[in-house]
């Protein structure tokens, strides 16, 4: 009886691809941004019709996010990224043409969903490289999506200056995104983990649910940055015109940090990360609140980017290694349960500052890392 074939064992190539692919799906999402008020105008659409359109890329993320891990565990990481990114880069264009809700609407599910496939697929052969190499890589992939979500915006943006048309500069997105997959393809992961795949759907429970809320808070204090900051250094007496340089800080604090944290991460540990991480989050909201200076805020939103960059990283590098559940449903489950942080938190964050203030709304969140904080030691 022949001997099975083992697995090879991933190396470089396979770091860059990972790094690659994390760069793809940043970028794709954060081109969608600067799309939004062209998407707004060519419609007539208002801001509640807008935010029912912008809940679609949720939905959509939310219905394949649960599936994915099956689907990666039966055909493998490079089968599903592949497709997903295809998916992808031919979803971008119809976002700036679409002329009705519908055609939006249906057009944003597919987009939201490619990009919840991928966001599964690309962690989950992120967890396998990081187990081959034997030392921590999490981090440094995640801030590849990072900078991406920093790329996308100004490829659209530096097209629009050029003079294109949002479709033409949608279309260059595209384009970027098949070279990078181009060129990560070779080099991804064909299969799924070392512990065989083959699973199918397994509803999440015990640890992984726990590291999917706490992923989840994290996702919160990124939602709440990027929807409510402007505003809250507008209300504090900021300029409009510069509002936007308080998530410009945040964002550039957290990609450095992450693109940095891996050597960060090897000499601290994922416990440290979570204990001091949590508390970095939780003085910089202190520090938005109790001092109304907009220097002073925006200094607070580097400490929230700082804190909270390496901690969604250690937790899906917890949620591969765990052994609740196999390597694929678990990813998919962490993934999808944090998801919710994102398009739940922000509303809340809405409603309770519309009871009482955006200060209050904020301390609110400070008061979240406790869980953090308190999950420290269960990461040993």
């Amino acid at each position: 009886m022949n001997a099975p074939t083992a697995l090879p064992t991933t190396g470089r190539a396979e770091q860059w691809s990972t790094r690659l692919s994390f760069l793809l799906l940043g970028l794709s999402a954060g081109a969608w941004a600067p799309l939004v008020p062209f998407a707004k105008e060519r419609l007539g659409a208002g801001d509640a019709l807008l935010g029912m359109l912008l809940l679609c890329i949720g939905i959509g993320s939310l219905l394949t996010m649960p599936l994915t891990g099956s689907v990666v565990a039966r055909f493998g990481c490079k089968r599903v990224i592949i497709v997903a990114s295809i998916v992808l880069a031919a979803a971008v264009p119809p976002l700036a043409y679409a002329s009705s809700p519908v055609t939006l609407a249906i057009a944003l599910a597919v987009f939201g969903a490619a990009l919840g496939a991928n966001d599964v697929a690309m962690n989950v052969q992120a967890v396998q490289v990081e187990k081959d190499a034997g030392r921590p890589l999490m981090s440094g992939f995640h801030g590849q999506w990072s900078a991406g979500g920093i790329l996308g915006p100004a490829v659209v943006t530096g097209m629009l200056w050029l003079g294109a048309t949002p479709f033409v500069a949608a279309l260059a997105v595209s384009a970027v995104l098949a070279v990078l997959l181009a060129v990560a393809a070779p080099s991804l992961i064909p299969f799924a983990s070392r512990d065989g795949g083959g699973h199918g759907f397994v509803r999440p429970r015990g640890f992984i649910v726990w590291i999917g809320i706490l992923c989840g808070i994290i996702f919160l204090t990124e939602g709440v940055v990027l929807d409510w900051s402007a505003l809250f250094l507008r209300e504090r007496g900021m300029d409009p015109a510069t509002a936007g340089l308080g998530f410009a800080a945040f964002s550039a604090a957290m990609t450095i940090c992450r693109l940095l944290g891996d050597k960060v991460v090897a000499r601290l540990g994922g416990p440290r990360i979570l204990l001091f991480g949590g508390l970095l989050v939780a003085a910089g909201y202190t520090l938005a609140v109790t001092i109304p200076w907009p220097p002073a805020i925006v200094a607070a939103l580097v400490l929230i980017g700082i804190g909270a960059s390496n901690i969604v990283p250690v937790l899906f590098t917890a949620a591969g290694r765990q052994k609740v559940m196999p390597q694929g449903p678990a990813i998919a489950a962490v993934t999808t349960i944090a998801y919710a942080g994102i398009l739940l938190g922000p509303a809340m964050v809405g409603f309770v500052a519309e009871a009482t203030s955006l200060g209050t709304a904020f301390m609110g969140i400070a008061a979240l890392m406790a869980f953090i904080v308190g999950s420290a030691r269960l990461f040993r």
